[in-house]
């Protein structure tokens, strides 16, 4: 998972930027080198970490740095400017699961919370967002159709990333629905996708 989280942030941080500024009028998505680096860095060093066996304080600090970075990252592109364009909004806040995932693998390796939450906030949440948002932009654009996304596609992107909240949040906020969270996210996942 520390590989596709790799992967995402490497590919969030080419295609995001560029998404906003080319797809929102008067955008100004843009990257700091310095910041890049730190944030690809510590997705890295997380994965030396889990690949060494290490658990506990030192994988939570890089967890925070790299929640730090990544929550930065998404603040540069502006991801406010978006709001009217769910092609480009879809990828904002599938990335937001990102620095989610990292502040709740922080928690988790405190021993505040169940590891299971940072693992679904990266899957459904960043992989399954950033899937759908992907899948049906590329679609469009490599078809020669609009790139606008429609009420059917829209629908997908709300709840697939409904999925997501529901799967970690509710558990977050009262453990004892874990299981209620796990179906009703099961359902909104496969209604997404099935749609």
């Amino acid at each position: 998972l520390d590989v596709v989280l790799f992967m995402l942030a490497v590919m969030g941080g080419r295609v995001i930027p560029m998404f906003t500024n080319n797809g929102i009028s008067g955008a100004k998505a843009r990257k700091l080198p310095v910041l890049e680096k730190i944030a690809l860095a510590a997705v890295l060093v997380l994965l030396c970490l889990d690949m060494a066996g290490l658990q506990g304080w030192p994988v939570a600090a890089v967890a925070a740095v790299g929640c730090a970075a990544h929550a930065w990252r998404l603040a540069l592109w502006q991801p406010w400017k978006t709001l009217r364009t769910p092609l480009v909004w879809v990828l904002h806040i599938a990335y937001l699961w990102i620095p989610a995932h990292l502040l709740l693998r922080g928690l988790s390796e405190a021993g505040q919370i169940a590891s299971s939450l940072a693992t679904h906030a990266l899957t459904t949440g960043a992989v399954g967002g950033l899937v759908i948002g992907m899948m049906t932009r590329t679609a469009k654009g490599h078809t020669g159709r609009r790139l606008q996304a429609d009420g059917f596609d829209t629908a997908c992107y709300v709840l697939v990333l409904l999925a997501a909240a529901v799967r970690v949040v509710l558990p977050l906020a009262v453990p004892a629905q874990s299981v209620h969270a796990t179906l009703a996210s099961s359902a909104l996942w496969s209604l997404g996708f099935g749609l």
